[in-house]
């Protein structure tokens, strides 16, 4: 594997890691604010983004790569709002997709083909995070802090599950 890309990937793992703990951070707040469904939701997403860091991980291994593993920034604890996680869930999925974006165009500028096409499962990956993140800052948006509103929404988060998708994806 190429000097360079190895720097990059596992640059993006610690991104990943990062997401994890983000997004437990989040659930931890919903947790603390009685949105147990929300927490739910935030958990689930988090066990995403460490079955993301470790796709990355095996991959720099299975290429004959070394693993680097750095420090992993404090994420943020508070919020004011549900609608205020949910934008800034978002926010950073755009920030991620950008991430993978800069894998492609490094990985065709390498002319690593192999990676270009493993990458190609997060490019597509990150369409649905986006989406789903979308989803719910216009449900929110509706919502407006609403109680019955909320309480309704908060259940329906909480029936998120995750189910790591089979290996042949």
């Amino acid at each position: 594997m190429l000097e360079k890309m190895e720097a990059a990937l596992n640059k993006q793992v610690n991104e990943e890691l990062f997401s994890y703990y983000l997004y437990q951070s989040m659930s931890a707040w919903f947790e603390e604010k009685g949105l147990k469904g929300f927490a739910v939701w935030m958990a689930n997403q988090a066990k995403e983004e460490m079955f993301h860091a470790m796709r990355f991980y095996d991959y720099i291994h299975g290429r004959g790569g070394k693993v680097e593993l750095e420090a992993i920034a404090k994420p943020k604890k508070n919020w004011t709002s549900a609608l205020n996680i949910f934008e800034e869930a978002l926010a950073h999925e755009q920030h991620i997709t950008a991430c993978i974006n800069d894998l492609v165009t490094l990985s065709r500028s390498k002319k690593d083909y192999a990676t270009e096409a493993v990458l190609q499962w997060f490019v597509t990956e990150q369409v649905e995070e986006e989406s789903n993140a979308t989803e719910w800052v216009d449900k929110l948006t509706m919502a407006k802090d609403a109680p019955g509103a909320m309480f309704m929404l908060d259940r329906e988060a909480g029936q998120r599950t995750f189910a790591p998708p089979a290996a042949a994806e």
